[in-house]
C-alpha cells in the first residue's frame, strides 16, 4: 500500500506543493505512480528495471585516460574491452542469482543484465600500455598518453637589450 501523505495544522497548503518540488516526486508521492518506472516497464515489457546500466566515471590527467566503472556482481570473465582505433568499448553482463519456487519478493530493485558502453577517446592513447584492474566491484582502466603527445614545457629566455647589437674593439 502507498504511503499516504499526512497534513498538519491549518491554512493554505498551496505553497508548500509548488515551490520547488519536483512534479513527478509529488506524483509518486501522492498517488504511488513513477513515470520513469512505468516507461521502463513499457519499454522492458515486464516487471523487471530494464536492465543493467553501470555508472562510469572518466577523467584525464596529464599523462593518462583513467576510467572507472561501477560493476557490482560482474565476474572477470564477463567482461569484455576492446580499443580499435580511438575506440573504447567495454562490455558485459551481470547474470541473475537463482531463485527458488518458494521464494516470494518484496522488493525487486537490482537490475541484470549484459551492458556495452563505447567512448571516443582523442589521439594519442598509448594502446601498447592499457592497464584494467577489476577490485572491489570497480573496474580501474588507465590508458596512457604517447609519451611524445604529452605536453612539454618550454623554457623562455630573455636577451639583454644593453648587449645586443655591440661591437667590441
Amino acid at each position: 500500500m502507498a504511503d499516504l501523505p499526512v497534513r498538519r495544522g491549518g491554512g493554505s497548503q498551496v505553497g508548500r506543493w509548488t515551490r520547488g518540488l519536483d512534479p513527478f516526486e509529488r506524483m509518486k508521492e501522492l498517488m504511488g505512480f513513477d513515470p520513469f518506472e512505468q516507461m521502463g516497464r513499457m519499454v522492458g515489457g515486464g516487471e523487471a528495471p530494464v536492465g543493467f546500466i553501470p555508472a562510469f566515471e572518466v577523467k584525464e590527467t596529464k599523462d593518462a585516460y583513467i576510467f572507472k566503472a561501477d560493476l557490482p556482481g560482474v565476474k572477470e570473465g564477463d567482461l569484455d574491452i576492446t580499443l580499435t582505433g580511438d575506440r573504447l568499448t567495454i562490455s558485459g553482463k551481470r547474470e541473475t542469482e537463482k531463485e527458488e519456487d518458494s521464494d516470494r519478493f518484496y522488493a525487486y530493485e537490482r537490475s541484470y543484465g549484459s551492458f556495452s558502453r563505447s567512448f571516443t577517446l582523442p589521439e594519442g592513447v598509448d594502446a601498447n600500455n592499457v592497464n584494467a584492474e577489476l577490485k572491489d566491484g570497480v573496474l580501474h582502466l588507465r590508458l596512457p598518453k604517447q609519451p611524445e603527445l604529452q605536453p612539454k614545457r618550454i623554457q623562455v629566455s630573455t636577451t639583454d637589450a644593453n648587449k645586443q647589437g655591440k661591437v667590441k674593439a
